[in-house]
């Protein structure tokens, strides 16, 4: 499982999307089945820009899920399909 953690790039919007394309991009060429991103409890903007994010067409087409987790709400699991 790949983590990506947001805490040190919470603050730069650039650095978040660049950050979120290189691990989506990664888990994809590598055939990771889920990648983890910590985006921290807060106020729940960072949440917001990172379900954002992944929600562009563009993007979507990348993966095959999105898990908020339960337990701890301060992370999104993405889920992608195996290769074959």
């Amino acid at each position: 499982m790949l983590t990506l953690d947001l805490h040190p790039v919470f603050r730069n919007n650039r650095d978040i999307e660049l950050a979120l394309r290189q691990v989506v991009f990664q888990a994809k060429s590598t055939g990771e089945p889920v990648v983890q991103i910590i985006h921290g409890k807060g106020t729940g903007q960072l949440k917001g820009r990172v379900l954002a994010f992944l929600g562009q067409k563009h993007i979507r087409k990348l993966y095959d899920r999105v898990e908020i987790d339960t337990v701890n709400t301060g992370r999104i699991l993405v889920h992608f399909t195996a290769r074959p």
